[in-house]
């Protein structure tokens, strides 16, 4: 798993395999874990993503630049809706990239949480139909 922030746009940079991002769906799922990255620790890569479990409402995703970590904290239904999303990147055979960004009303994250793309394992975008 590679992980980078990158400081310039503000957001988290995920790109993994197939069977990395099925098992942080999982951790996200079950709100507890820790996955490593592969990436040296050098200009903005992460040492990987703490899950936690949370009992307000909704998700937060965090950059804890001290350890050089980010952290997805969330209570029980916003961390499945999460989960889901991952797990369905995971497992789509075209391609793509999932963002994961608030916006006011989002359905699962808070406000003040760090902005995500998450990267298909099978590569860039998907063909037009």
């Amino acid at each position: 798993m590679r992980l980078v922030s990158d400081s310039v746009f503000g957001e988290v940079d995920l790109t993994a395999s197939a069977k990395e991002l099925a098992c942080l769906a999982s951790a996200v799922a079950e709100g507890d874990g820790f996955i490593s990255s592969t990436s040296p620790l050098d200009s903005g890569a992460l040492a990987g993503i703490d899950i936690r479990k949370a009992y307000g409402p909704g998700v937060r995703i965090d950059l804890d630049a001290p350890r050089q970590i980010l952290v997805i904290s969330g209570d029980p239904t916003a961390r499945a809706i999460l989960a889901d999303n991952l797990q369905a990147i995971a497992t789509a055979e075209d391609g793509g990239h999932l963002h994961i960004d608030y916006f006011p009303e989002h359905p699962y994250l808070v406000e003040g949480s760090v902005s995500m793309v998450v990267n298909s394992p099978h590569g860039g975008i998907p063909p037009r139909a």
